[in-house]
């Protein structure tokens, strides 16, 4: 895209505040770079509101120092080039864009709650937690405190359950996980069902190559060293293989693979 656009609408910011894009007043305005299909809201730096117009061209002002984000554009100004609303030429030696990556970073404080909580703590003993719906009888893990089923409250008994299940699904993930440098893609990212429970949880595979995992086949959890253990589900790396007999699943509608009666 170009770095010359065409004003869509504006409004005028008499009063600007301290981390808008100038000090003194300014346009905030929809501009339609050319190249682009939808217009972006940027500022439009001007004497007064008199100086704006629908349909008038601005060009990008560039800050000194850039950092390959959208920051780099300090806002815009009237284009000094012609007015008449034709789209800039593109230089001929200039590379077209394909793709852009944008770094984003959000920081946020999670509060787990009681059910969690528990939940966590349990984790720094090796002890794995889940729910149980006074109605149906059905465990969840991780607990939330709530059967998800019936609505009503599980608190506060919870279920120790084993850190023993099997594989209900899986897929052969080929990114790697940027915290997990000793995961080598391919690796498996699989749905772990544990003894007693009736809702699975997302677990990664370990020791054990893509091609031989399958559904049914049988995992116990690989714990972090004790030294390192803290509240934390962090503290199952992955699941391995067991070595049992696969678990014969007969409810295939609830796996989403295949249906019942299908010879397999």
């Amino acid at each position: 895209m170009g770095t010359v656009g065409t004003v869509t609408t504006w409004t005028w910011n008499g009063e600007p505040r301290a981390q808008q894009p100038f000090a003194q007043p300014f346009a905030w305005a929809m501009i339609t770079l050319d190249g682009a299909d939808t217009p972006m809201l940027h500022a439009v730096f001007v004497d007064s509101a008199d100086d704006m117009a629908t349909g008038m061209r601005v060009e990008v002002v560039w800050r000194n120092e850039r950092e390959g984000h959208i920051t780099d554009i300090a806002g815009f100004i009237p284009a000094v080039a012609s007015t008449t609303g034709e789209p800039a030429a593109m230089p001929s030696d200039v590379e077209q864009i394909q793709s852009v990556r944008t770094p984003i970073r959000m920081e946020y404080t999670y509060t787990p709650g009681r059910a969690l909580s528990q939940y966590l703590r349990a984790m720094k003993d090796k002890r794995i937690l889940g729910d149980k719906c006074p109605e149906t009888g059905e465990v969840s893990v991780p607990p939330r405190g709530v059967s998800s089923v019936a609505g009503k409250p599980t608190l506060p008994e919870l279920v120790d359950l084993p850190d023993t299940g099997y594989i209900e699904s899986f897929n052969i993930t080929r990114v790697p996980i940027k915290m997990r440098p000793d995961l080598t893609p391919p690796y498996v990212s699989a749905w772990i069902v544990l003894d007693g429970a009736s809702v699975g949880f997302m677990g990664l595979g370990m020791n054990v190559e893509p091609e031989d995992v399958r559904v049914g086949m049988r995992v116990r959890a690989v714990w972090k060293p004790d030294d390192e253990l803290e509240m934390s589900a962090q503290n199952i790396l992955g699941w391995e293989p067991t070595g049992e007999a696969d678990e014969v699943i007969t409810d295939y509608a609830r796996v989403g693979r295949l249906e019942q009666g299908d010879d397999q």
